[in-house]
């Protein structure tokens, strides 16, 4: 489908593998590739498997484009937390299967999903936005509220604390790790698993659950365009 994100249906199980360079840095054309994608996941009824390639998720925003200019970097905030927003209210399940690392962006794509599964070994996931000089914006806070263990939120959010993949399940970045070789075969049987659920429940109890937050995110991307990060 794109040379950024990859586009697999089978069995009722799309699979997007997002494809940028070393770190998977999230781009203006990944989030429309990734727009792209789960529009074609809609039409096709499917159940979404999000993942990256060997050792990592994303390592966070293009900073090319970051550091090219305030409304850019703006612009590019916002459309990633739109991306956000559309994932935790999209029809059908999304899974992200975590090859690695999860930083920044690549940890709230973890904190937009319904069901994250990341693998053993020695990488980081967290929010490392202070770490880089970066105020948290105000998507960031509050979807990491809602996604996080109360303790944990403060860590991560205010003191950029970093976490091994088990320290992950625990802050609530992830749902269960499992050793790499494993990692999408357990991302198909989960899917599997979730073909029993009746998609309309799923949808409606989805925003049922997420009402508050959606609305919330609403007018958290709204205040992030009025500030510079």
């Amino acid at each position: 489908m794109s040379d950024l994100i990859s586009y697999q249906l089978e069995d009722g199980i799309a699979t997007l593998t997002l494809s940028n360079g070393k770190v998977n840095a999230i781009s203006p054309d990944v989030i429309a590739a990734f727009n792209a994608a789960l529009d074609r996941a809609e039409q096709d009824r499917a159940i979404v498997i999000i993942t990256g390639q060997p050792g990592i998720l994303s390592g966070g925003y293009d900073l090319k484009v970051m550091t090219s200019g305030p409304q850019n970097a703006i612009n590019l905030v916002a459309a990633g937390s739109t991306l956000a927003r559309r994932m935790l209210a999209h029809p059908y399940p999304i899974i992200v299967a975590c090859p690695g690392h999860a930083v920044a962006k690549g940890a709230f794509i973890l904190l937009s999903a319904d069901y994250r599964i990341g693998v053993e070994g020695p990488f980081n996931i967290g929010l490392n936005e202070v770490q880089i000089g970066m105020i948290m914006h105000h998507v960031g806070i509050e979807l990491a509220r809602d996604r996080l263990r109360k303790s944990a939120f403060h860590r991560s959010v205010i003191n950029g604390e970093m976490f091994d993949p088990a320290g992950a399940v625990d802050a609530g970045f992830l749902d269960k790790i499992v050793p790499a070789e494993q990692l999408l075969a357990t991302a198909q049987a989960v899917a599997q698993q979730m073909k029993k659920i009746n998609m309309t429940a799923h949808k409606n109890t989805k925003l049922k659950v997420r009402k508050a937050l959606l609305e919330t995110l609403d007018a958290a991307i709204e205040m992030d365009k009025q500030h510079l990060l």
